[in-house]
Protein backbone atom coordinates (compact mmCIF):
# COMPACT_ATOMS: atom_id res chain seq x y z
CA UNK A 1 0.00 0.00 0.00
CA UNK A 2 1.10 3.57 -0.69
CA UNK A 3 0.85 5.99 2.22
CA UNK A 4 -1.06 9.08 1.10
CA UNK A 5 -1.52 10.89 4.38
CA UNK A 6 -0.80 10.42 8.07
CA UNK A 7 -3.26 12.30 10.24
CA UNK A 8 -3.58 12.79 13.96
CA UNK A 9 -5.25 9.42 14.43
CA UNK A 10 -5.53 7.73 11.00
CA UNK A 11 -3.30 6.77 8.11
CA UNK A 12 -4.73 6.88 4.58
CA UNK A 13 -3.32 4.46 2.02
CA UNK A 14 -3.89 3.87 -1.69
CA UNK A 15 -4.31 0.24 -2.65
CA UNK A 16 -5.54 -1.27 -5.95
CA UNK A 17 -7.42 1.90 -6.80
CA UNK A 18 -9.17 2.06 -3.43
CA UNK A 19 -8.48 3.90 -0.18
CA UNK A 20 -7.59 2.00 2.99
CA UNK A 21 -8.22 3.90 6.22
CA UNK A 22 -6.20 2.62 9.19
CA UNK A 23 -7.06 3.81 12.69
CA UNK A 24 -4.25 3.97 15.25
CA UNK A 25 -4.35 3.94 19.04
CA UNK A 26 -3.15 7.55 19.12
CA UNK A 27 -5.23 10.18 20.90
CA UNK A 28 -5.27 13.89 20.14
CA UNK A 29 -6.65 16.77 22.19
CA UNK A 30 -6.66 20.44 21.22
CA UNK A 31 -5.31 19.32 17.81
CA UNK A 32 -2.14 17.90 19.38
CA UNK A 33 -1.29 14.18 19.31
CA UNK A 34 -0.34 13.07 22.81
CA UNK A 35 2.70 10.80 23.30
CA UNK A 36 0.62 8.10 25.05
CA UNK A 37 -1.65 5.69 23.19
CA UNK A 38 -4.90 4.07 24.34
CA UNK A 39 -4.78 0.30 23.75
CA UNK A 40 -7.48 -1.03 21.37
CA UNK A 41 -8.68 2.48 20.52
CA UNK A 42 -8.12 2.10 16.78
CA UNK A 43 -9.98 -1.20 16.63
CA UNK A 44 -12.81 0.05 18.86
CA UNK A 45 -13.39 3.14 16.73
CA UNK A 46 -13.21 1.14 13.51
CA UNK A 47 -15.66 -1.52 14.66
CA UNK A 48 -18.09 1.03 16.09
CA UNK A 49 -17.94 3.03 12.88
CA UNK A 50 -18.63 -0.08 10.81
CA UNK A 51 -21.66 -0.90 12.98
CA UNK A 52 -23.03 2.60 12.48
CA UNK A 53 -22.31 2.63 8.75
CA UNK A 54 -24.49 -0.46 8.53
CA UNK A 55 -27.29 1.14 10.53
CA UNK A 56 -27.37 4.33 8.46
CA UNK A 57 -26.74 3.15 4.89
CA UNK A 58 -30.39 3.74 4.05
CA UNK A 59 -30.08 7.39 5.14
CA UNK A 60 -26.92 8.29 3.21
CA UNK A 61 -24.64 6.11 1.10
CA UNK A 62 -21.18 5.59 2.61
CA UNK A 63 -17.71 4.82 1.35
CA UNK A 64 -17.24 1.34 2.85
CA UNK A 65 -16.19 -1.45 0.50
CA UNK A 66 -14.92 -4.05 2.95
CA UNK A 67 -13.50 -4.50 6.43
CA UNK A 68 -12.08 -7.91 5.51
CA UNK A 69 -10.09 -7.16 2.36
CA UNK A 70 -7.27 -5.37 4.19
CA UNK A 71 -3.68 -6.36 5.03
CA UNK A 72 -3.46 -8.80 7.94
CA UNK A 73 -1.25 -6.49 10.01
CA UNK A 74 -4.03 -3.88 10.20
CA UNK A 75 -7.02 -6.22 10.31
CA UNK A 76 -9.68 -5.06 12.75
CA UNK A 77 -8.68 -1.42 12.57
CA UNK A 78 -8.79 -0.78 8.83
CA UNK A 79 -11.53 -0.28 6.24
CA UNK A 80 -11.25 -0.51 2.46
CA UNK A 81 -13.15 2.44 1.03
CA UNK A 82 -14.16 4.07 -2.23
CA UNK A 83 -12.20 7.09 -3.38
CA UNK A 84 -14.12 10.30 -2.89
CA UNK A 85 -13.56 13.95 -3.65
CA UNK A 86 -13.97 15.22 -0.09
CA UNK A 87 -15.84 18.45 0.52
CA UNK A 88 -14.04 21.20 2.50
CA UNK A 89 -16.59 21.39 5.34
CA UNK A 90 -16.91 19.62 8.69
CA UNK A 91 -20.62 18.89 9.09
CA UNK A 92 -21.59 19.17 12.76
CA UNK A 93 -24.98 18.37 14.28
CA UNK A 94 -25.80 19.41 17.84
CA UNK A 95 -28.71 18.23 19.93
CA UNK A 96 -27.28 19.55 23.21
CA UNK A 97 -25.26 22.65 24.04
CA UNK A 98 -21.67 22.12 25.18
CA UNK A 99 -18.05 22.55 24.12
CA UNK A 100 -17.27 25.16 21.48
CA UNK A 101 -20.99 25.57 20.78
CA UNK A 102 -21.57 26.64 24.37
CA UNK A 103 -18.75 29.21 24.14
CA UNK A 104 -20.19 30.57 20.89
CA UNK A 105 -23.65 30.80 22.47
CA UNK A 106 -22.34 32.55 25.59
CA UNK A 107 -20.67 35.19 23.40
CA UNK A 108 -23.38 35.73 20.80
CA UNK A 109 -26.60 33.92 21.75
CA UNK A 110 -26.16 31.77 18.65
CA UNK A 111 -24.10 28.83 17.36
CA UNK A 112 -22.78 29.11 13.80
CA UNK A 113 -25.37 31.79 13.18
CA UNK A 114 -28.30 29.74 14.53
CA UNK A 115 -30.11 31.80 17.18
CA UNK A 116 -30.98 29.87 20.35
CA UNK A 117 -33.29 30.62 23.29
CA UNK A 118 -31.94 32.61 26.22
CA UNK A 119 -30.97 30.91 29.47
CA UNK A 120 -29.34 27.75 28.14
CA UNK A 121 -26.47 26.22 30.13
CA UNK A 122 -23.81 23.58 29.66
CA UNK A 123 -25.62 20.36 28.73
CA UNK A 124 -28.97 21.96 27.84
CA UNK A 125 -31.07 20.04 25.33
CA UNK A 126 -31.76 22.18 22.28
CA UNK A 127 -35.34 22.69 21.04
CA UNK A 128 -34.33 20.73 17.92
CA UNK A 129 -31.03 19.52 16.46
CA UNK A 130 -29.08 22.22 14.62
CA UNK A 131 -26.52 22.19 11.79
CA UNK A 132 -23.36 24.02 12.86
CA UNK A 133 -20.68 23.49 10.21
CA UNK A 134 -17.02 24.38 10.49
CA UNK A 135 -14.16 24.91 8.10
CA UNK A 136 -11.51 22.24 7.61
CA UNK A 137 -8.34 23.80 8.91
CA UNK A 138 -4.86 22.83 7.67
CA UNK A 139 -2.85 20.50 9.90
CA UNK A 140 -1.87 22.14 13.17
CA UNK A 141 -4.60 24.76 12.98
CA UNK A 142 -8.09 24.84 14.49
CA UNK A 143 -11.32 24.38 12.58
CA UNK A 144 -13.40 27.56 12.61
CA UNK A 145 -17.18 27.69 13.01
CA UNK A 146 -18.97 28.91 9.89
CA UNK A 147 -22.60 29.56 9.06
CA UNK A 148 -24.94 27.81 6.66
CA UNK A 149 -24.67 30.87 4.39
CA UNK A 150 -20.89 30.39 4.37
CA UNK A 151 -21.41 26.82 3.14
CA UNK A 152 -23.73 28.13 0.43
CA UNK A 153 -21.05 30.61 -0.65
CA UNK A 154 -18.42 27.88 -0.65
CA UNK A 155 -20.29 25.00 -2.29
CA UNK A 156 -23.55 26.37 -3.68
CA UNK A 157 -27.10 26.29 -2.34
CA UNK A 158 -27.96 22.77 -3.51
CA UNK A 159 -24.88 21.11 -2.00
CA UNK A 160 -25.21 23.13 1.22
CA UNK A 161 -28.82 21.98 1.62
CA UNK A 162 -27.83 18.37 0.90
CA UNK A 163 -25.12 18.51 3.57
CA UNK A 164 -27.41 20.09 6.15
CA UNK A 165 -30.26 17.68 5.52
CA UNK A 166 -28.02 14.58 5.49
CA UNK A 167 -26.22 15.71 8.66
CA UNK A 168 -29.43 16.29 10.61
CA UNK A 169 -31.09 13.08 9.40
CA UNK A 170 -28.02 11.02 10.33
CA UNK A 171 -27.91 12.67 13.74
CA UNK A 172 -31.59 11.93 14.38
CA UNK A 173 -31.06 8.26 13.46
CA UNK A 174 -27.98 7.98 15.64
CA UNK A 175 -29.46 9.83 18.61
CA UNK A 176 -32.60 7.68 18.52
CA UNK A 177 -30.64 4.41 18.47
CA UNK A 178 -28.28 5.63 21.20
CA UNK A 179 -31.19 6.77 23.39
CA UNK A 180 -32.70 3.28 23.17
CA UNK A 181 -29.54 2.12 24.97
CA UNK A 182 -29.64 4.82 27.64
CA UNK A 183 -27.08 7.08 25.95
CA UNK A 184 -27.42 10.70 24.85
CA UNK A 185 -25.59 11.74 21.68
CA UNK A 186 -24.86 15.38 22.43
CA UNK A 187 -23.26 16.23 19.11
CA UNK A 188 -21.38 14.65 16.25
CA UNK A 189 -19.47 15.54 13.09
CA UNK A 190 -19.31 14.06 9.61
CA UNK A 191 -17.25 14.39 6.47
CA UNK A 192 -18.82 13.98 3.06
CA UNK A 193 -17.47 13.64 -0.45
CA UNK A 194 -18.58 13.07 -4.01
CA UNK A 195 -18.06 9.76 -5.76
CA UNK A 196 -17.19 9.34 -9.45
CA UNK A 197 -20.84 9.82 -10.40
CA UNK A 198 -21.13 13.03 -8.37
CA UNK A 199 -23.35 11.50 -5.68
CA UNK A 200 -23.00 12.65 -2.07
CA UNK A 201 -21.31 9.94 0.04
CA UNK A 202 -20.48 9.78 3.74
CA UNK A 203 -16.76 9.25 4.33
CA UNK A 204 -14.22 9.11 7.15
CA UNK A 205 -15.95 7.81 10.32
CA UNK A 206 -19.39 7.91 11.90
CA UNK A 207 -20.58 8.19 15.51
CA UNK A 208 -17.28 7.13 17.07
CA UNK A 209 -16.00 8.20 20.47
CA UNK A 210 -13.69 10.65 18.67
CA UNK A 211 -16.28 12.25 16.39
CA UNK A 212 -19.20 12.37 18.84
CA UNK A 213 -20.00 13.34 22.42
CA UNK A 214 -21.85 10.59 24.27
CA UNK A 215 -23.33 10.93 27.77
CA UNK A 216 -25.13 8.39 29.97
CA UNK A 217 -28.78 9.46 30.04
CA UNK A 218 -29.27 8.56 33.70
CA UNK A 219 -26.47 10.91 34.75
CA UNK A 220 -27.43 13.89 32.57
CA UNK A 221 -27.75 17.12 34.54
CA UNK A 222 -27.65 20.45 32.67
CA UNK A 223 -25.56 23.17 34.26
CA UNK A 224 -22.39 21.15 34.75
CA UNK A 225 -19.94 19.09 32.67
CA UNK A 226 -21.38 15.66 31.87
CA UNK A 227 -19.85 12.24 32.40
CA UNK A 228 -18.77 11.12 28.95
CA UNK A 229 -17.92 8.05 26.93
CA UNK A 230 -15.57 9.89 24.60
CA UNK A 231 -12.12 11.46 24.68
CA UNK A 232 -13.45 14.32 26.83
CA UNK A 233 -11.92 12.31 29.68
CA UNK A 234 -8.47 12.95 28.24
CA UNK A 235 -9.31 16.58 27.37
CA UNK A 236 -10.39 17.23 30.96
CA UNK A 237 -7.22 15.67 32.34
CA UNK A 238 -5.04 17.64 29.92
CA UNK A 239 -6.80 20.90 30.78
CA UNK A 240 -5.87 20.43 34.43
CA UNK A 241 -2.16 19.94 33.84
CA UNK A 242 -1.27 23.54 33.04
CA UNK A 243 -0.18 22.47 29.55
CA UNK A 244 -0.29 25.35 27.06
CA UNK A 245 -1.99 23.19 24.36
CA UNK A 246 0.98 23.31 22.01
CA UNK A 247 3.08 20.34 20.86
CA UNK A 248 4.52 18.26 22.34
CA UNK A 249 1.69 17.26 24.63
CA UNK A 250 2.15 15.70 28.07
CA UNK A 251 2.27 11.95 28.68
CA UNK A 252 -1.06 10.57 29.90
CA UNK A 253 -1.02 8.74 33.25
CA UNK A 254 -1.88 5.03 33.23
CA UNK A 255 -5.07 5.54 35.25
CA UNK A 256 -6.42 8.08 32.72
CA UNK A 257 -5.52 5.75 29.85
CA UNK A 258 -7.37 2.87 31.49
CA UNK A 259 -10.39 5.01 32.32
CA UNK A 260 -10.60 6.25 28.73
CA UNK A 261 -10.20 2.72 27.36
CA UNK A 262 -12.91 1.39 29.69
CA UNK A 263 -15.31 4.14 28.58
CA UNK A 264 -14.62 3.40 24.90
CA UNK A 265 -15.35 -0.27 25.54
CA UNK A 266 -18.48 0.46 27.56
CA UNK A 267 -19.83 2.66 24.79
CA UNK A 268 -19.13 0.05 22.11
CA UNK A 269 -20.85 -2.66 24.11
CA UNK A 270 -23.87 -0.57 25.07
CA UNK A 271 -24.43 0.76 21.55
CA UNK A 272 -23.87 -2.46 19.61
CA UNK A 273 -24.94 -5.04 22.18
CA UNK A 274 -21.74 -6.94 21.37
CA UNK A 275 -19.08 -7.97 23.84
CA UNK A 276 -15.58 -6.56 23.31
CA UNK A 277 -12.68 -9.03 23.61
CA UNK A 278 -12.64 -12.00 25.91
Amino acid sequence: MELLHSGKVREIYSDRGDIVLVASDRVSVYDVVLPTTIPDKGALLTQLSLWWFGKTADVVDNHVISADDVPAEVAGRAIRCRRLEMLPVECVARGYLTGSGLKDYQRTGAVSGVRLPAGLVDGSKLPEPIFTPSSKAPAGQHDEAITFDDVVALLGADTAAQLRDATLELYRRGATLAAANGILMADTKFEFGRDASGALVLGDEIFTSDSSRYWPADDWEPGRPQRSFDKQIVRDWAAGTGWDKTAPGPAVPAEVVELARSRYIELYQRITGQHWGS
